[in-house]
């Protein structure tokens, strides 16, 4: 079975093949970030517009990477959702046409599940269950995993997510968008001392996250520094980096390790873009020594998002049996809980 997946769920639009003998066989990605650049975030509209102008062309290259004709593809893989609703709608119509008139299955992915499984990538990939550590630009979350569509939501932000809170901060200190990488490259410079970011909800119970008011700390700390030096230095900006990626690190490790403690796992998937970030790698990969377990993430390019994990979470479903309903319908808002759980791959 040969799955094409499509992802056009915000600023990048990615199309590639999963073969059931071979694993992955093409990967194509075009990221929209010069694009959305000027505008300091995503503009939904012109997200839209990219996408109708660069499906196609990806989904041509991925059958040429793979050396493949539509005859050769037995099933379709679309995200549908959650996402920005035009980009949404943009996928999920080429796919629903190109099932129809290749005359095979077509289902609706749900993101974050691609996200959540896409270490399964990976050559070294872990047994269920495990406790995920889903951070995104839109998404902060812990889930325990008993298997595929079997999911329970342990914590998540009430506010920013962790990716958000970056983008924003980074903002504050004169980066361009998107600035999560920039700043976590800055803190690699920063004084460990200098500045001390809260830890925010970690003096009560639970493992629900709060990142918003760690933006508005950075905020206070940059008009602090202007105030008394008159000038935001490259140094400060390096400390004021170090100091806000380091609290939102550690308050990330904190909950994983409350949630360890609560379910009694030894084992942590971390996924989605700030999955990417060397720190919070490291405080885990400490972490799960410190647990005697271990932790497992996909490799640097699946970390964003990507057509990779959709044809997979898309194989697994089309194995299943599911399919989606010819009617083009996708979901901006979409609990995971909601998905069907698969026991057992048919």
């Amino acid at each position: 079975m040969r799955i094409l997946g499509i992802e056009t769920s915000c600023d990048e639009t990615g199309v590639a093949i999963y073969d059931e003998e071979k694993g992955l066989i093409a990967n194509q990605l075009y990221t929209q970030i010069a694009l959305h650049a000027d505008y300091g975030g995503v503009v939904p509209e012109l997200a839209s517009r990219d996408h109708i102008r660069k499906t196609a062309p990806l989904i041509k290259a991925a059958l040429a990477e793979a050396n493949l004709t539509p005859k050769d593809i037995d099933g379709i893989a679309y995200t549908a959702g959650p996402g920005l609703v035009g980009a949404l709608l943009v996928g999920s119509t080429v796919a629903r046409s190109l099932a129809y008139a290749w005359n095979i299955p077509a289902v609706g992915v749900h993101h974050m599940e691609g996200h959540l499984l896409a270490p399964m990538l990976e050559e070294h990939k872990p047994n269920f269950p495990f406790i995920a550590l889903l951070v995104s630009g839109g998404h902060t979350q812990l889930v325990r995993v008993d298997g595929v569509g079997q999911y329970e939501i342990l914590g998540e932000s009430i506010d920013d997510a962790a990716g958000e809170a970056f983008d924003k901060t980074a903002k504050l200190l004169g980066l361009d968008y998107p600035g999560g990488a920039a700043l976590s490259r800055l803190a690699e410079k920063g004084q460990k001392d200098r500045f001390r970011f809260p830890r925010p909800m970690t003096d009560r119970p639970g493992l629900d996250f709060s990142f918003s008011g760690l933006k508005t700390f950075a905020a206070n700390t940059v008009n602090q520094v202007l105030a008394e030096e008159g000038t935001l230095s490259e140094q400060s900006k390096c400390d004021i980096a170090y100091a806000f990626q380091d609290a939102v690190v550690d308050t990330m490790i904190i909950k994983c390790r409350r949630a360890l403690k609560q379910t009694g796992l030894k084992r942590v998937v971390i996924a989605g873009g700030v999955s990417a970030n060397k720190a919070l790698r490291a405080g885990l990969e400490n972490l799960m020594h410190e647990f005697h377990g271990e932790v497992f993430y996909p490799a640097p390019q699946f970390c964003t998002d990507n057509g990779a994990m959709i044809a997979y979470i898309g194989f697994l479903r089309l194995k299943n049996q599911e399919h989606s309903p010819l009617a083009i319908q996708v979901k901006p808002r979409w609990p995971m809980t909601e998905l069907n759980a698969i026991k057992e791959l048919k």
